[in-house]
């Protein structure tokens, strides 16, 4: 009975694990795209700008302890049964995805720096965007198609669902610093998945959990 309920808790952990991290990264997104437009080159930052910084700055790494949660909870539901070497992928490109998202607020943080007449610090802030959009990004379009290879061979994604993964990842990687709120696509893609997983809606056709 006790393997039972962890088997029960798990995809309702990464549901919510995903719905968190969504809500959080997509929040920090828009604010800080409200705040620095075109990569905050030569702005100069009001009060409500700068709160607006701060705020997506405190909310990072929420979202990223979230997407750690959702990711091991994915892991936990593959089991013995994932492929190791798409398995490796999902798991490098999680971490690193993660990696790089701390290192763009930190430099994004700078433009909360004290300059001439208020004026942001040009090169934290197009650092923080190339590593958020050109890096981070690529590390996302990674992990989405290989969340949704293993979810397509473990039968446990509706197949419309593991299209939209892949297109969704194929964006990611082709769209970059050209298309401008493109990052929203991958807590969109988390979100969608994560209500997914919360509703039950899985394959009849999964394969059974191997006796222990």
């Amino acid at each position: 009975m006790e393997r039972k309920d962890k088997g029960l808790a798990t995809p309702r952990a990464a549901g919510a694990a995903g719905v968190v991290f969504a809500v959080l990264m997509a929040a920090a997104i828009v604010l800080v795209r409200i705040a620095l437009p075109g990569g905050g080159d030569g702005v100069t930052l009001d009060a409500g700008q700068r709160s607006g910084v701060r705020t997506a700055l405190e909310l990072v790494p929420f979202a990223g302890i979230a997407f750690l949660w959702f990711m091991g909870a994915l892991r936990e539901q593959a089991g013995r049964a994932e492929d190791r070497f798409v398995a490796t992928v999902f798991l490098g490109s999680g971490v690193v995805f993660v990696a790089m998202l701390f290192g763009a607020a930190a430099a994004a943080g700078t433009v909360l720096g004290e300059g001439p007449q208020g004026s942001s610090p040009s090169f934290g802030s197009h650092f923080a965007y190339a590593l958020l959009t050109t890096y981070a990004m690529r590390m996302a379009a990674v992990f989405i198609i290989t969340t949704s290879t293993i979810g397509r061979r473990l039968g446990v994604f509706p197949r419309p669902l593991v299209v939209v993964g892949y297109l969704a990842g194929l964006t990611l990687f082709v769209a970059g610093t050209g298309v401008p709120w493109s990052e929203l696509v991958f807590p969109g893609w988390a979100l969608l998945l994560s209500l997914n997983i919360l509703w039950g809606r899985r394959p009849s056709t999964a394969p059974p959990v191997p006796p222990a």
